[in-house]
């Protein structure tokens, strides 16, 4: 019997000493790998910030020993999420600013401010982000003149949900040397017919105002920056794309990552300015482990909300108006062609039928013989039928679930029965470019992917309107939806090898939900939470 005792004892131990050691190992969980055959698995071992197998529960506790071992208790896990579209720096300073959204009248948005220069006295400017006048009674623009009489001598700029217009008092429009004489190409100054402006700026105005306003210092920016990527990772968000930031903000993201101050990672888009092409395209592509600059964000055109999407004809309740181009015509071609010649992406901004055709076009000339640039139409939301098929040269739509499900209470209004069918065509632009990519446009839309997943499958607000979902012929399957969150997002980023599903060799992003995102009844997505989030084998939530 001590014998037999003895001989277990060595085969245990040698047994033990045979396994390979990792850093973290988690069994008896539901994996959607979201590999080739969008695979499942049970267990994965990690190693060095990466995933060194993906298996069964059986094989990885065979194989494998760590001293870091999670049983998922049967809960699902899935790649960690990536926004392909969001202005993450953006909702950082948001945290910062009045918050507007979810304001049902102007006289509502008033008070929010008036609370906010309360607790704020000193405030050398008021800013403020979220108001939405088609969720208001009257949904017409407001105007300046109650902000004028609260608030004569302290600016007051109040952003529009879209971020592409502006609400601003008298004293701001002093400031930016705004007058009556005041013309601006790409936009508008909202006028009374006296040609007096009401203090609505759509566009590219905008830039006057931001030119005299104070800039965030560095304190500032960095708390936004922090305050973002917890409220990221709470929603199982581990790679952003920020779509438009300077070069100081980039160099200021990548000191606090090396430092391990920020740990999310990020896939900068570079704003389109002379400043930021002439170091980053002489510099070319910036690549670490967390950061990834080769991109340039242009903006082709404004929002529909605001009538600034550039139109082929009228919108349709407002009669004789075409929207604008923000950056002129032969501008986008030059800056296609510049970048072309660069390891840059070229992603832009196109919301209106008119922006989209010729951005799709742009990109065609100058991308001729380049194969495999992977240049993106960021929203693509309006095409006409016989546009689709430029998206089958390797365009990449980049696309926004939520503004579907946000806008389809009006969209009509702007467009017309006939044009509206081309809107917000997800399964349309998948089937033509073989993927797309999804974000929030966060902070214009809500951070929660969840959201996003279900405005994609279900096409419907969270009242279950409208009943059978918003031109369903454009919804996406569960897997497309989830695919378009991770593995197509990554490849966007031309990062498809390093992140986007959970397979060996990548990064160990992953995230365990509150319940099984393919199979959960449709109507409970929106309620689903990340209730863990490891970012490179770290628990990040």
């Amino acid at each position: 019997m001590r014998v037999s005792i003895f001989a277990i004892f060595l085969a245990l131990l040698w047994s033990c000493s045979t396994k390979e050691q990792v850093d973290l190992i988690v069994h008896n969980a539901t994996i959607h790998t979201v590999d080739s055959t969008f695979s499942k698995a049970s267990a994965f071992a990690v190693r060095d910030g990466k995933f060194v197998t993906v298996s069964t529960s059986e094989s990885i506790l065979d194989t494998y020993t760590s001293e870091q071992v999670v049983d998922a208790n049967g809960k699902t896990i899935i790649p960690g999420l990536i926004d392909a579209h969001c202005h993450f720096y953006g909702l950082g300073l948001n945290q910062q600013v009045v918050d507007l959204v979810g304001t049902k009248s102007f006289d509502e948005a008033l008070k929010r401010v008036l609370d906010f220069h309360e607790k704020n006295p000193g405030a050398e400017v008021i800013r403020g982000r979220g108001w939405d006048q088609n969720d208001w009674q009257v949904k017409e623009f407001p105007t300046s003149v109650q902000l004028d009489k609260l608030f004569a001598n302290t600016p007051v700029v109040l952003e529009r949900v879209d971020g592409h217009a502006y609400l601003v008092n008298q004293r701001a429009l002093e400031l930016a040397g705004i007058t009556r004489d005041t013309k601006v190409e790409g936009g508008e100054i909202v006028r009374e017919t006296s040609g007096h402006a009401t203090g609505v700026l759509i566009d590219a105005p905008m830039a006057m105002v931001d030119a005299v306003m104070p800039k965030p210092d560095t304190n500032t920016s960095i708390k936004a920056l922090k305050d973002a990527e917890r409220i990221c990772f709470d929603y199982g968000l581990t790679t952003v794309n920020d779509a438009g930031l300077d070069r100081t903000t980039i160099e200021l993201i990548d000191s606090l990552q090396r430092a391990g101050e920020l740990k999310i990672r990020v896939y900068a888009m570079v704003s389109n300015s002379e400043e930021n092409l002439d170091h980053f395209l002489n510099k070319g592509i910036v690549k670490t482990d967390r950061l990834n600059v080769r991109s340039v964000k242009v903006y082709g055109d404004g929002a529909l909300g605001s009538r600034g999407a550039a139109l082929k004809e009228p919108y349709t309740d407002k009669p004789g108006h075409f929207g604008a181009m923000v950056t002129p015509v032969d501008k986008i071609n030059e800056l296609a062609m510049r970048i072309a010649a660069s390891d840059y992406q070229m992603n832009t901004h196109a919301i209106g039928d008119s922006a989209n055709v010729v951005i799709l076009k742009a990109y065609k000339k100058a991308l001729q013989g380049k194969n495999d640039r992977r240049w993106k139409i960021e929203h693509a939301q309006v095409v006409s039928p016989e546009d689709f098929d430029y998206f089958q040269d390797g365009i990449i739509p980049s696309v926004q679930p939520t503004h579907a499900t946000s806008d389809m209470y009006w969209a009509e209004d702007r467009l017309g029965p006939e044009r509206v069918r081309g809107a917000y065509a997800f399964k349309t632009l998948l089937d033509k470019a073989g993927l797309v990519a999804l974000g929030t446009d966060f902070p214009v839309e809500r951070v929660n992917p969840f959201l996003t997943f279900y405005a994609a499958v279900a096409r419907k607000d969270l009242d279950n309107y409208p009943e059978g979902g918003f031109q369903m012929k454009d919804a996406l399957t569960r897997e497309e939806a989830l695919k378009g969150m991770t593995i197509w997002a990554a490849y966007s980023n031309f990062e498809e090898n390093e992140k986007g599903s959970i397979e060996a060799g990548k990064f160990a992003d992953f995230v365990v939900l509150s319940d099984d995102i393919m199979s959960i009844p449709e109507a409970n997505i929106p309620n689903l939470k990340a209730e863990q989030v490891f970012l490179g084998g770290e628990q990040v939530k």
